[in-house]
């Protein structure tokens, strides 16, 4: 893959963790840690069956079919360069 399809990935990437809702970047910083959804739901004083909402609605928007790839997806984003991904 050359640069710029890297780029207009990460582009593409960037979007939708600008569409993520606040409670579902939490959700993903807690798996991006390797917690349990348990974990996650005591953090955030919310119920084990919410955080599994979230999951799902994050991997939707991010396009990716586990937490595993969730977790890589922000990892990606964490360590691209913002300027390089515009």
């Amino acid at each position: 893959m050359t640069t710029t399809g890297v780029r207009v990935i990460d582009r593409d990437l960037e979007a939708a963790f600008d569409e993520l809702t606040p409670t579902q970047m939490k959700v993903l910083e807690g798996v991006n840690s390797g917690r349990l959804n348990k974990q996650i739901a005591f953090d955030l004083g919310i119920a084990e069956a919410t955080v599994k909402a979230h999951m799902t609605a994050l991997m939707r928007k991010l396009n990716v079919h586990n937490r595993t790839q969730a977790a890589i997806a922000a990892q990606a984003l964490a360590h691209w360069p913002r300027s390089a991904a515009r």
